[in-house]
């Protein structure tokens, strides 16, 4: 831990935890039916990796509890939210799915929900962490998760700052944990490709890389102040965040307009597209060493982040990123020629034509992702293996922080320099002040 960072709080298991654990544990059947032991070739109880999902909402559900369900040998067994309505839908869900798969196994428990995280967290029976909560509540579940001998998948973009980041990535390799950055992006075949023709010359010397983004914050123009619902628990969905009115257009999906919460479209796609980058390029653990940019903000009652941005990086090698306000698109220059992909359903385009059709050869690099299975089957495999997830934390900390640095440097309006190595902006104050943000009591970094 670096100097003056202090530990996130320590959580204890309330009474009602204790109870439920030791009921668990003597409520367990004395016959063991077969499938049970997975005798007719269903995964067996004790195979499966026990999953608690920390944030339930669009995507904690549609992408990450379903996610989950198509694999027979991981099981959701508690969930949480802040919002009661989302937390008690994705227990019905949980139920609902697990009595008909594993109805013939015994008996199905019925799934467990919270509104305080700290509460799966503490749970012995829980293998791994799911995180799919707003980008400010990224960190903390997920360290503390860590912290608790918890193996963990982060929704993107990982960190809201680059010195949550920092800490993030350093307790995962402390702790020996096993860590997924959940991006499906190195799951697509066209984008997989794209990255080990870079990777193996196919384009010659790479000079330039261009990553489109979509144009940010499609939120609601108008803004209506008011009570929270009372489903809602909006103290703690703030959490570290500073406490301002509520309004419904600030929470869920919305989150990502508002720089306490998010860094606008910047991270919220940059996540997946700059990660694509910096893959290809081969600096997927270190970064660019300049960065300037200039961003739009239109005038808007809460959504502060910029929706149009145009942004220059320099690599040490002289490689240059532009990441810029466009249609998804991903496009790699180099001495020999250029391939470009506007979006992963369409097929690549590249001249000359014939590197769409170029194979590699024994011996080239073979870039390690999961390929149409998605990263909730990659990050099960790992968790059984221990081996590293296509995504650690150390990978996506560099990914998002290069997104982090341009938000920097367009807040500031100047051209910066970066050490990769330090995370620091050498000679510059100013700058080194927003690679962190301060924590509301009692949240710590």
């Amino acid at each position: 831990m670096k100097p003056n960072q202090q530990p996130v709080p320590k959580t204890t298991l309330p009474r009602r935890g204790f109870l439920k654990l030791a009921a668990a544990a003597v409520a367990a059947p004395l016959v063991i039916p077969s499938r049970a032991l997975g005798l007719d070739g269903a995964v067996a109880p004790s195979n499966r990796v026990t999953i608690g999902m920390v944030g339930v909402g669009d995507h904690g559900v549609a992408r990450n509890l379903m996610g989950f369900f198509q694999n027979a040998d991981a099981q959701v067994i508690a969930v949480n939210d802040v919002d009661r309505g989302r937390c008690e839908s994705a227990r019905a869900r949980v139920d609902e799915h697990y009595t008909k798969s594993l109805k013939a196994a015994g008996g199905y428990k019925a799934c467990d929900a919270y509104a305080d995280f700290r509460e799966v967290l503490a749970r012995k029976d829980i293998d791994a962490v799911c995180v799919s909560t707003p980008d400010h509540w990224h960190m903390i579940p997920s360290v503390m998760a860590i912290r608790a001998g918890k193996d963990v998948i982060c929704e993107k973009p990982l960190t809201l700052t680059v010195a949550e980041g920092r800490l993030l990535a350093d307790e995962v390799k402390r702790y020996g944990a096993i860590f997924q950055t959940s991006s499906e992006n190195r799951s697509i075949p066209t984008y997989r490709r794209m990255c080990e023709l870079v990777r193996n010359g196919r384009l010659g010397k790479l000079k330039r890389i261009e990553v489109g983004l979509p144009y940010g914050n499609r939120g609601p123009a108008k803004v209506t102040f008011g009570d929270p619902p009372k489903d809602l628990d909006y103290d703690f969905w703030l959490g570290p965040a500073p406490v301002v009115p509520y309004c419904a257009e600030r929470v869920h999906y919305n989150f990502r307009w508002v720089w306490d919460y998010s860094g606008g479209v910047l991270t919220d796609w940059g996540a997946h597209l700059i990660d694509l980058a910096q893959w290809a390029h081969d600096t997927e653990l270190t970064g660019p060493v300049t960065v300037e940019g200039k961003g739009e903000v239109e005038p808007h009652p809460i959504y502060n982040t910029y929706q149009r941005f145009d942004i220059n990086y320099t690599y040490a090698d002289g490689v240059e990123l532009r990441v810029y306000s466009k249609q998804p698109t991903l496009r790699f220059e180099g001495t020999d020629g250029w391939i470009q992909s506007e979006g992963w359903r369409a097929r690549p385009t590249a001249s000359p034509a014939s590197l769409l059709d170029e194979q590699l050869r024994p011996g080239e690099v073979r870039l390690y992702g999961a390929v149409e299975d998605g990263e909730h089957r990659n990050f099960l495999d790992c968790v059984k293996s221990r081996r590293p997830c296509y995504g650690p934390a150390e990978v996506g900390h560099r990914t998002i922080s290069v997104a982090h640095i341009a938000n920097i440097a367009m807040r500031l309006g100047k051209k910066l320099r970066w050490d990769p190595a330090a995370e620091r902006f050498p000679d510059d104050d100013s700058a080194n002040r927003l690679l962190t943000r301060a924590m509301r009591e009692p949240w710590r970094l």
